[in-house]
């Protein structure tokens, strides 16, 4: 998520829009503190509704985790995780050394 502060908006407003058509939400501040977030408008924004589109973003981009992003879903933890699983969204990240780690605990 790249971010504008208020200032930018009138040097980058082409920026922006680049940003918003290849699909990236965008981060407004004002002296240095966010102030709003901007959100392209995608056929996933008309048919899941703004909250759980912002959420699935915040998520998938590693800004929020699982449990946040489900409250901003307004979506129960498992809610929200089946949601994503039915985008093929990955619920659980591991890198392959610590889930052969963890893979190893569950054996024992």
């Amino acid at each position: 998520m790249q971010t504008f502060s208020i200032r930018d908006l009138r040097e980058k407003s082409g920026e922006l829009s680049r940003e918003s058509e290849a699909g990236n939400p965008a981060l407004i501040t004002r002296r240095g503190k966010p102030l709003m977030v901007t959100l392209p408008f995608t056929q996933q924004l008309m048919e899941n509704g703004i909250h759980i589109a912002l959420a699935e973003q915040l998520y998938t981009e590693g800004h929020v985790s699982l449990a946040r992003a489900a409250k901003i879903a307004d979506m129960s933890y498992a809610q929200f995780a089946e949601h994503l699983s039915a985008l093929n969204i990955p619920v659980v990240d591991y890198p392959p050394e610590e889930l052969a780690d963890e893979l190893a605990v569950l054996a024992r």
